[in-house]
């Protein structure tokens, strides 16, 4: 048996925000040691990611800490419409139904998942997941920099600094989690390809504090965009309000050129802005912090290396436009920590953890493309709202939005097709929620060709059983008559054999296989009763076939057609075990 005292720790994890902590809480959940260091002092202190969408509360429920995420989130319901308008005081001119608020929307947003949208932001979340990490055991070192780093066939030697008093050390640990942000130095370190570009444009962040309700209150929205004939706000031709703490903490956000350097964020320039953009040339306001940052499209093609492993920001890099940031930090983490824990507890072999980048690289890629399309996508929009070569072009762009001619008609039928086309960020269920994975921990279905998608991929969630697509949700009632979902009794880092109650012979098969990991879900027995009938139609499999759910929700393999026979069902249970937790 191995000597564990070389190690101060399973996994070393460098960074504490949504990545990392996510990491290390998954991690210390599953039983696994982790120690997360992180060079600051404390979590997230500006409001940054804030769209929480709703495959991650999936994960919040999974983790356990869904309630203590309402707890402090803007809930669902009140974050409300995306309204553009002169500014938050001036005139409305149009209002997009957002983050499936909408009549039209509601319901597929209701069907697709247990869980609701929220808005909290990460000095609000990080908080919880940190606090949780650490009530399972996480260890973690404040204001520690991480220097370097050697692998070898057991295990990484990591350096570190304690930035207080400039004293270095060393930790040994069998993995490593480079979870160090957008300038990732184990990324480097480990040579991992970055595509794209960096630093395309420019904005300017302003948080700053004014009691702004009686314009917010009566029509809640958590992003207004501003089109303003006083102002010039750069790429996307729009300025935004954000609020941080409705209604009385918010950002201001503009573009600018960056071929003419930095921007001019003086006291008086920045107050100006602000005062354009809520319309209101007497507000009296206290700026928090200044800040810019700036507008990348870059990803990494590959997430690990040996035993170091990266994810979040460090692999893909993109502005917020769709609130893909955190989310997509949080599902990698969900993806790498199961995975990470089964090697660790001799369940799995090593090469598991080649699905992490397998799996994870092609959905980074993704969403950094659809974040930077999402920008794009306001060109429309943008064109409506000015006239080229008119001496002030938003105030003729407006003047001709409202006109009662032939101009104007076409104008306000070209805002209506922009706002089609936005639905592509702020009603995107499919975006968030249609990932497929592809790798070895994923057994095919031979019967099946390649996925039809019967309604936009981009708009529309697809719930399937498909291997590698995630478990569908459906409402089961459990043994105290209250509604369960399908995700209540699948996860909580364990394989889930799921049957219905013909197929009582996956549930004598994995019985007999005695693993610790693996439970049987028996729908329509006492406990996973399934009285609507949801499940049995979405399950796409006979009665007495089977599913073997993953830890993190994702269908493993699928047995379609009935089997009755125990040791034909142990036989492929087995074979299937075995292909996705590379122990053959």
């Amino acid at each position: 048996m191995e000597n564990t005292t070389e190690f101060d720790t399973d996994v070393i994890v460098v960074g504490s925000g949504p990545m990392g902590v996510t990491t290390a809480l998954a991690l210390a959940t599953y039983g696994a040691r982790a120690h997360m260091v992180s060079r600051f002092n404390w979590v997230a202190d500006t409001p940054r990611a804030h769209i929480t969408n709703q495959r991650t509360m999936e994960v919040y429920r999974d983790l356990g800490i869904e309630e203590d995420v309402l707890r402090y989130a803007t809930p669902w319901d009140e974050m409300g419409d995306s309204l553009i308008a002169t500014s938050l005081a001036g005139e409305e001119l149009v209002r997009l139904r957002s983050w499936g608020t909408g009549d039209a929307r509601r319901g597929d947003y209701l069907k697709g998942s247990p869980c609701g949208m929220v808005d909290i932001t990460q000095p609000n979340v990080e908080p919880v997941l940190f606090k949780n990490a650490a009530h399972r055991g996480v260890t973690y070192s404040a204001n520690t920099e991480y220097l370097s780093h050697e692998q070898d066939e057991s295990g990484v030697t990591v350096k570190l600094q304690d930035r207080l008093n400039g004293r270095e050390y060393s930790m040994r640990a069998k993995y490593l989690v480079g979870a160090d942000g957008a300038r990732s130095k184990i990324v480097d370190e480990i040579g991992l390809k970055i595509e794209g570009e960096m630093a395309r444009a420019g904005t300017a962040y302003v948080i700053f504090n004014a009691d702004l309700t009686r314009y917010a209150k009566h029509r809640p929205s958590i992003l207004h965009w501003i089109v303003s004939p006083d102002a010039s706000f750069g790429e996307i031709g729009l300025g935004l309000l954000r609020a941080v703490k409705p209604w009385t903490q918010w950002i201001a956000g503009w573009g600018f050129d960056i071929s003419k350097g930095e921007p001019d964020l003086s006291d008086e320039t920045v107050l100006g802005k602000i005062r354009v953009l809520v319309g209101d040339p007497n507000l009296e306001v206290e700026v928090v912090r200044k800040s810019t940052w700036y507008v990348n499209q870059a990803y990494a093609t590959t997430y690990s290396k040996g035993r170091v492993f990266a994810g979040g920001d460090a692999t893909h890099r993109h502005p917020p436009s769709s609130g893909l940031g955190l989310n997509t930090c949080v599902q990698d983490a969900f993806n790498l920590a199961w995975k990470l824990a089964y090697v660790l507890k001799g369940y799995a072999g090593e090469r598991l953890l080649d699905t992490y980048s397998d799996e994870r690289a092609p959905v980074g890629k993704q969403i950094v493309l659809r974040a930077n399309q999402s920008r794009l996508d306001f060109a429309p929009l943008k064109a409506v709202f000015s006239v080229e070569g008119a001496e002030n072009p938003v105030a003729a762009g407006i003047a001709r939005f409202k006109d009662p001619g032939p101009e104007g008609a076409r104008a306000r039928q070209a805002v209506q097709e922009g706002l089609d086309l936005k639905n592509r960020e702020f009603n995107a269920q499919g975006v968030e929620m249609n990932q497929r994975y592809a790798s070895t921990a994923v057994v095919p279905d031979p019967q099946l060709g390649p996925e039809e998608w019967k309604q936009d991929k981009e708009l529309y969630l697809q719930a399937t059983t498909r291997p590698g697509a995630k478990i569908p949700h459906a409402w089961l009632i459990d043994k105290h008559g209250i509604r369960i979902s399908t995700l209540d009794v699948t996860g909580k880092g364990k394989f889930s054999l799921v049957t219905g109650l013909s197929g009582g012979a996956w549930a004598k098969a994995a019985e007999a296989l005695g693993l610790p990991f693996l439970r049987t879900v028996v729908t329509g027995a006492k406990g996973s009763e399934d009285p609507y009938c949801d499940w049995q139609r979405q399950r796409e499999i006979a009665e007495a076939g089977a599913l073997l759910v993953r830890p993190d929700g994702y269908i493993a393999w699928r047995q379609t057609e009935n089997v009755f026979d125990v040791g034909m069902a142990r036989e492929l249970l087995t074979s299937a075990l075995s292909h996705v937790l590379a122990n053959h």
